[in-house]
């Protein structure tokens, strides 16, 4: 969970439910999707039962505890105000924003749940590297430890380097599965974000590595938008508080309220919507 990215077309948020590529060699888990919607419901509760249940029932399967620590993370930033839309569309109040107290007990469980998922991932990429599911695995765990990283700990560097792994594992999976549209999330989320940075400082970023074009982002978030599967709600709430960084309020009132009306029980998205209402947002 980063900083963020424009929606351009309204499209991207027709229906209520994810558009699913056939094809597609990662695998989609009916239950563990169904515990990613209550997480972005905030019904952080169930959405660990489901998880921790799947993880049982399927100990050698690495997307369990890695879907766990992304409860983890998201309870983390929901708890501690990170995902409101002000952070995010005012650079200066982002950069100036207080040290942020992080549950110890969390913190533990998410820093677990994280090492198990990439232990589980590592051996199933021994014996089969295109393992789609253990190769989507990695590209989210280094997303969620990225996220961790910058937005709980301040820690931009660190999440940077985070996040380059997490493009190398997604270009794998992308290689090996087209289809997979949550791959493309860490991709757009750096390439969108870095092209916001002053100039010198996209310079440097370059020399280093680091992907930087603005257009090729949002491309990549829109397809992740469209067509992901797990990652997609929260594609659709970067585009909503990008929207608002390009000044087209209407845009982003138009994705919040779709992703209200599919998760009532979140709390931020009505809150935004009553910011944009209210002209209240720093635009």
């Amino acid at each position: 969970m980063t900083r963020i990215l424009v929606a351009t077309l309204l499209s991207i948020i027709a229906g209520s439910s994810p558009i699913i590529a056939t094809g597609s060699i990662l695998s989609r888990s009916g239950e563990i999707y169904e515990g990613w919607l209550k997480m972005y419901d905030l019904d952080f509760t169930e959405a660990h039962r489901i998880f921790t249940q799947w993880a049982q029932n399927h100990p050698a399967d690495s997307l369990g505890p890695a879907s766990d620590a992304a409860a983890d993370l998201f309870s983390e930033l929901t708890r501690l105000g990170v995902l409101e839309s002000e952070l995010f569309v005012n650079d200066a109040q982002f950069a100036a924003r207080k040290k942020l107290q992080p549950d110890p007990q969390v913190r533990l469980h998410f820093s677990q749940q994280i090492d198990q998922a990439d232990r589980l991932a590592d051996f199933t990429l021994q014996t089969s590297p295109a393992d789609g599911n253990a190769l989507f695995v990695k590209t989210l765990t280094r997303g969620l430890r990225a996220d961790y990283a910058a937005l709980v700990n301040k820690q931009n560097f660190a999440a940077l380097g985070y996040t380059k792994q997490g493009r190398s594992y997604a270009e794998k999976l992308l290689s090996v599965d087209p289809n997979a549209f949550d791959a493309y999330l860490g991709s757009g989320v750096e390439n969108y974000l870095l092209s916001l940075k002053p100039a010198p400082l996209r310079v440097l970023l370059r020399f280093t590595g680091s992907r930087i074009d603005r257009e090729k982002g949002l491309e990549e978030l829109r397809m992740t938008a469209f067509h992901g599967y797990y990652l997609e709600p929260f594609a659709k709430l970067l585009l909503a508080v990008a929207a608002l960084r390009d000044k087209k309020p209407e845009q982003a009132t138009d994705i919040l309220r779709e992703l209200h009306d599919r998760f009532p029980h979140n709390e931020l998205y009505s809150r935004e919507l009553d910011h944009i209402s209210s002209g209240s947002i720093n635009r």
